[in-house]
C-alpha cells in the first residue's frame, strides 16, 4: 500500500508525550513517512519511555533539529496543520504530491512563522480538539484517501 507517488515527511514543534510519538512512528510505518523532524527538549527528555511497538525508529529518520523550515526536503510543499483563520477544511484539501507536514505540540499551536511560510494551512474540522498522533493519522489517511 502507497500514499500516492510523493514523498510525504512530517515537521512536529516541541512534542510533549512519548505515546504520541510512539503513534505517530506507528502511523509513518503504515503510511510510508520519508522522515519525521522535531524540535524542542521535552521529547529526548521523555524518549525513555518511547512506545514504538512496531519499531519504526529504527527505520524511519526520527531527527532532532532546530528548526523545521530548514530541513524542508527539496520540491515539497509546506502544509500546515492548525486550526485559524482562513485555513481550509481538510474533507475539501488536495494534498500536493511531496509534502512537508507540520504539526503543533500537543498543548499549543503552530507559530505565525511556520503559518506564513506555508504553501497551505489546514484543519480537521471536528468537535474539540484531537491530540496529535490522532491529527496525523487522520491527515495521512485523508491523503491515501484521496490518492485513490
Amino acid at each position: 500500500m502507497s500514499i500516492g507517488n510523493g514523498r510525504v515527511s512530517i515537521g512536529i514543534v516541541n512534542p510533549k508525550t512519548p505515546s504520541n510519538i510512539g503513534a505517530i512512528l506507528r502511523a509513518a510505518g503504515c503510511f510510508e513517512v520519508s522522515e519525521i523532524f522535531y524540535t524542542g527538549e521535552r521529547y529526548a527528555r521523555a524518549a525513555k519511555f518511547q512506545t514504538d511497538t512496531k519499531a519504526i525508529a529504527s527505520q524511519l529518520p526520527l531527527k532532532a533539529v532546530d528548526c523545521l523550515t530548514d530541513h524542508q526536503p527539496p520540491q515539497s510543499k509546506i502544509v500546515c496543520v492548525e486550526l485559524v483563520e482562513g485555513a481550509i477544511s481538510l474533507p475539501e484539501f488536495k494534498h500536493p504530491g511531496d509534502a512537508f507536514y507540520l504539526f503543533g505540540p500537543e498543548d499549543g499551536s503552530l507559530s505565525q512563522a511556520l503559518i506564513d511560510r506555508a504553501d497551505a494551512v489546514v484543519y480537521i474540522p471536528t468537535i474539540g480538539c484531537l491530540n496529535l498522533a490522532a491529527t496525523i493519522n487522520v491527515v495521512l489517511y485523508d491523503r491515501l484517501a484521496k490518492t485513490g
